[in-house]
């Protein structure tokens, strides 16, 4: 008989405004509580915060002009790279943080008609190796480019409606995207570096704003329009979890990656205003 599923450990309230996007930092040579940053930018800037010894204060900002809904992905790799949507709204463009110097910017041709950027993730496959980005499309498809090369490596369409989220197992090379639809679509990224849709799986109400995996692989979390949290099985898309306790749309989750697995922790933020703090399958 499967579990029922948990109540939140606690939440977070008193934030003021809906809660779009959220990251855990967890330290790994000091034994202390992980740490949860949440937030939603309007200025058009990107900031880098010194949060040292208690502090709170911006030390430096990139401008960004694009005032869509598509998130930032942050490659910490030897020269810590970001990519951001660009100009256009179907350009992402990909800089090295200390030079502030773009080293890529991926832009389809002119009759490609993809529509906007929706979602993005950076990766690298390993130490040294150039880095490749995963973009979802507002056609709902999702396409691999080669960053240095600013090149297309392939496409394919997972959606029939705009990709809102979409996350990546560089270990297993398979990837995760979800949209206004009720299906997450589950694809792989063969060694000639092709994408290949392998999996659809259903859901009950329509509406994914956010796919996030555990840093072990082995569950996937999902934030959905109908105010709940999915939890799944990473290896077969076993739906494992229902989490209800939201009362809007849920818009984030995130997992934190403390290697204690007893302190393992899954945030969801919402249009309510909140944060909820579950613990999850910390011996999955």
């Amino acid at each position: 008989m499967s579990l029922p599923p948990p109540d939140p450990k606690f939440d977070l309230r008193g934030i003021g405004a809906e809660v779009s996007s959220l990251h855990f930092h967890c330290r790994v040579h000091k034994p202390c509580p992980p740490l949860l940053f949440s937030g939603q930018g309007r200025d058009l800037q990107i900031h880098t915060w010194n949060l040292a010894e208690g502090r709170n204060e911006v030390t430096d900002s990139i401008a960004v002009d694009s005032v869509g809904f598509c998130k930032c992905s942050l490659l910490n790799n030897e020269n810590c790279l970001l990519a951001m949507p660009g100009k256009e709204s179907s350009q992402v463009q990909v800089i090295d943080l200390a030079s502030k110097k773009i080293i890529g910017c991926m832009d389809p041709v002119a009759d490609s008609n993809w529509g906007m950027v929706m979602c993005i993730k950076l990766w690298q496959p390993k130490s040294g190796s150039s880095p490749l980005l995963i973009v979802g499309y507002e056609d709902g498809s999702v396409v691999l480019w080669h960053v240095l090369e600013q090149k297309l490596m392939t496409r394919i369409m997972c959606h029939k409606e705009p990709v809102m989220s979409l996350d990546f197992d560089c270990m297993n090379a398979k990837g995760v995207s979800g949209s206004s639809e009720k299906i997450l679509s589950v694809w792989t990224l063969d060694e000639q570096q092709n994408l290949k849709t392998c999996k659809a799986q259903e859901i009950v109400n329509p509406g994914i704003a956010d796919v996030a995996l555990r840093q072990d692989r082995k569950i996937l979390a999902t934030a959905g329009w109908d105010c709940r949290v999915r939890i799944f099985g990473w290896k077969k898309m076993k739906p494992l979890a229902v989490l209800q306790y939201h009362s809007a749309s849920v818009h984030c989750v995130a997992f934190s990656d403390h290697n204690i697995p007893e302190e393992r922790l899954l945030a969801a933020g919402s249009k309510d205003h909140r944060i909820s703090i579950w613990s999850m399958y910390s011996q999955t």
